[in-house]
């Protein structure tokens, strides 16, 4: 049945509305036919007629009472408003077709009267008309309050359904909303360090800076495409990752070394844009260029357990506690959760002096 009070505009929603409607009554109506004919033994196009008859117009009738209900907005009245509006409809719509009945012979399928006449013959004498119109009210009264009861569940199911679709849509609109407040304030900082770092090369080694500007205008198109796209594969964000530190070793020269451990099957995996570029990053930043001998930057990546595990280590300096978590970390820790859940994490590991790891759980598949 229609739920919705804009639902006329929505052929779904009228769709379905007729649907219950031409169902529920066809269905009672196939009742009636089969019972007239079997228990009453009454020609089939007789008991058609009054079948017809009788459920087309309470078919009527409940169609303009949904008209009713609907510009009346009912839908809004509490339980206790809707209970004497549901017993007061029902009653008045039952009224004109159970007078209706008393004329047609498959009312004697819901009659008492031949109860009535065995228990108590003068009732039955004196006020029998009566007694077969009160009996067919009832019914008729009971059949329309059963089909409210239907439309105002249904109604109720609906309203659920589409506030809860409603709420998520809200979630997911402010998730991209934050999304996009996290990568404004991660691709300025990427872009100023790249920057600042092929112009201490130029200064230093112009022939090497040509080299450095190519490398550079690839970070560079990457970054800008990163507002584009949420996830990218562990592969194409090592190739980002593969041209930054080429920029920096050229600046470091031998004081920085890279490894690379990563499975086929983990460069696969789809993470956020530009995580593992914030990762290497300061681990460049605040391990390796603090260094006056360099140190080394891992990167490994694995699937266990329907899970990738990122890891990214650099060597430190000795001794120099700092805060665990800078804005980078944060930001990515908010879009992994964002993103993927909160079955998604990242930390950073400084309990050994030397050696800063920070690791990255991404559930696979997600």
């Amino acid at each position: 049945m229609d739920a919705s009070p804009h639902a006329v505009t929505r052929p779904h929603a009228s769709r379905g509305y007729w649907l219950c409607q031409l169902g529920g009554w066809g269905l009672y109506s196939t009742l009636q036919l089969c019972a007239g004919a079997l228990l009453i033994h009454l020609p089939w196009a007789r008991i058609g007629i009054e079948v017809l008859v009788l459920n087309g117009i309470g078919l009527i009738f409940t169609h303009r009472l949904h008209a009713y209900i609907r510009a009346h907005n009912w839908s809004s009245y509490s339980l206790r408003g809707l209970v004497p509006r549901i017993a007061i409809a029902s009653l008045l719509l039952a009224l004109p077709l159970g007078l209706l009945s008393l004329f047609a012979s498959v009312s004697s399928l819901q009659s008492s009267e031949s109860l009535i006449q065995e228990l108590a013959p003068n009732i039955q004498l004196h006020f029998g008309p009566l007694i077969r119109l009160l009996h067919q009210w009832a019914n008729w009264t009971t059949l329309f309050a059963l089909w409210l009861v239907i439309y105002f569940v249904a109604v109720s199911i609906r309203r659920r359904r589409n506030a809860e679709l409603r709420q998520s849509e809200l979630i997911r609109s402010l998730q991209q909303a934050e999304l996009r407040l996290l990568k404004a304030q991660l691709n300025p900082h990427f872009l100023f360090n790249a920057l600042n770092t092929v112009r201490s090369l130029i200064a230093e080694n112009p022939k090497v800076a040509q080299i450095v500007v190519t490398r550079f205008a690839n970070t560079l198109r990457y970054a800008l495409n990163a507002g584009q796209q949420e996830i990218v594969p562990l592969s194409k964000e090592l190739e980002i990752v593969r041209d930054y530190l080429e920029i920096e070793s050229l600046r470091l020269e031998d004081r920085l070394r890279v490894d690379y451990s990563v499975s086929e099957e983990a460069a696969a995996v789809g993470i956020p844009t530009m995580l593992l570029q914030t990762l290497v990053e300061n681990a460049v930043k605040h391990g390796i260029a603090e260094l006056p001998r360099g140190g080394r930057v891992k990167v490994d990546a694995v699937v266990r357990d329907g899970m990738l595990l990122l890891e990214v280590m650099n060597s430190r300096p000795a001794g120099v506690v700092r805060a665990a978590e800078g804005t980078g970390l944060r930001n990515s820790a908010e879009r992994l959760r964002l993103i993927f859940g909160p079955s998604a994490d990242i930390s950073l590991d400084l309990s050994q002096p030397d050696l800063a790891v920070a690791s990255v759980h991404i559930p696979v598949g997600k």
